[in-house]
């Protein structure tokens, strides 16, 4: 029997940085979803832990390790919510090549990327859903703050969306940048 409310957790670019604060804020949700530059299979094993359901697609950064442990595109459906992840997406007036095709064929729901390490959800009638980068929880880039989201899905809406902060990049960060 299906769960009336299924709890998930969002996130990108980790760049094989994985957190004690990333497992707390995830440890309650029934899935976790990754939108790329995952970074280590270290992370990967990380997410497993939390003996959840998965869905993790590689990213730019990943290699053939990786890769071989993930998918390019993820498509699936939950309570009639439509939904596609990449990790190259660029955002709404300006997708990345092939994108507004993927788009078009599909008509998802909600459309996940992560990849320009901006966390922006928008609603983007030109394919008539929603768009959601969740940023960066990693510590490698040009982003400030480390964040996550996380919300519900409940009788077929999407409910209780919210950011998580991790925390400052630049005062965990190494000093190579």
């Amino acid at each position: 029997m299906p769960k009336d409310t299924v709890h998930i957790g969002l996130l990108s670019d980790t760049h094989s940085h994985w957190d004690e604060r990333m497992t707390h804020h995830l440890s309650g949700c029934d899935e976790i979803w990754h939108a790329g530059d995952v970074g280590s299979l270290s992370v990967l094993d990380a997410m497993q832990q939390l003996n959840v359901k998965l869905r993790v697609v590689f990213g730019n950064i990943d290699d053939h390790k990786m890769r071989s442990e993930t998918d390019e595109i993820l498509h699936w459906e939950i309570q009639g919510v439509r939904f596609c992840m990449t990790h190259i997406g660029g955002r709404p007036g300006r997708y990345a090549k092939g994108i507004r095709r993927l788009l078009d064929a599909n008509r998802p729901d909600v459309f996940i990327c992560g990849h320009s390490h901006l966390l922006k959800v928008q609603r983007d009638e030109s394919f008539g859903g929603l768009y959601v980068n969740p940023g960066a929880a990693g510590l490698h880039g040009f982003h400030r703050t480390r964040t996550l989201v996380k919300f519900s899905i409940a009788r077929g809406h999407l409910d209780q969306m919210h950011v998580v902060e991790l925390g400052d990049r630049l005062k965990n960060a190494p000093n190579k940048e």
